[in-house]
């Protein structure tokens, strides 16, 4: 309906404008983490689902994260690959409107669930004995459910609002996928409305998840601060660390790209930026999350040795 208002039919993303031998680099470079970002979601997820040790609700948790994350780089990296093996930059209008939507969709789930990740990691240390009633099987479900419910309809109003617009061009995004400000730049109509709803929402969605994420592990710090046994600290000190280290690297450079004073405002850094959330993060989450937990590598072990008959 959209495309019948517009006269931009296909954008162009300028991406990384480099030396054809830099490009190449960085295809190589973004292919490998690509590829192993998914092999080791893919890992956690057969994982989680096949072995019996790992059927507890923090495991399930990661499971639908690292489903989540498979999906959430697969909006933007196979796209930008293809710019810099191919050159070809160009997006059918639907196309970046489409992009725009998942990415914002997926990354609106990935606050949700981190915030219940750390919710759950609150609940085992601090209530360890109303643990098994408090976190259930079928409150695990619905918490589940009801983050990607909420992470798909928070943002469907902006981006409907989005495919309403005029586009008269330009029709180049400095950009390696169709993001907000940039996008919303191209517009030849008034974008007061657009801003305003787009920023509610980011600003509800990531301060809100931020806050309760952050209180969550403070209570849960404070409690490890109690925990007589030198052992007993140390365990969950080192699970809880590289937590932090993940959720303040994601929610970092996301507070940085969309909380600010003027959503539609921009810069040539922001792409690097970008890098960092949606291409390098999602390959840390594995490996901090999971593929460093004890009861993980136990699991594998336990996988392999069945497959090689040991």
């Amino acid at each position: 309906m959209s495309t019948n208002h517009t006269s931009v039919k296909n954008i162009v993303l300028l991406g990384f404008s480099l030396a054809r031998e830099t490009r190449l680099f960085l295809f190589v470079f973004f292919l490998i983490v690509y590829s192993m970002t998914v092999a080791s979601n893919l890992l956690i997820i057969a994982l989680v689902t096949s072995q019996r040790s790992l059927y507890k609700p923090m495991y399930f948790f990661i499971g639908n994260f690292s489903f989540l994350e498979i999906w959430y780089t697969t909006v933007t990296v196979p796209r930008m690959l293809i710019d810099l093996s191919t050159g070809n930059k160009t997006i059918s209008f639907i196309g970046c409107i489409s992009q725009f939507y998942f990415i914002f969709f997926l990354g609106a789930t990935q606050h949700f669930i981190l915030t219940i990740m750390a919710y759950d990691r609150y609940l085992a240390i601090c209530h360890p004995l109303r643990y098994p009633n408090l976190m259930n099987g079928s409150i695990c479900w619905k918490l589940i459910v009801s983050a990607w419910l909420a992470g798909c309809l928070s943002i469907s109003l902006p981006a409907a609002m989005m495919s309403r617009l005029i586009f008269c061009g330009p029709n180049t995004i400095d950009h390696f996928f169709c993001d907000f400000s940039p996008l919303l730049r191209l517009s030849c109509t008034d974008t007061w409305l657009n801003e305003i709803i787009f920023s509610a929402v980011a600003w509800t969605i990531i301060l809100g998840c931020f806050v309760f994420t952050f209180f969550s592990y403070l209570f849960l710090i404070i409690t490890i601060l109690n925990i007589p046994s030198s052992v007993g600290r140390q365990k969950a000190f080192s699970t809880c660390a590289s937590h932090l280290a993940v959720v303040g690297i994601f929610f970092g450079t996301v507070i940085f790209m969309y909380i600010r004073p003027k959503a539609k405002n921009s810069s040539p850094v922001d792409k690097v930026i970008s890098i960092f959330y949606s291409v390098i993060v999602p390959l840390l989450n594995p490996m901090i999350y999971s593929l460093r937990n004890k009861e993980m590598k136990d699991a594998f072990n336990k996988a392999t040795g069945k497959l090689t008959g040991k």
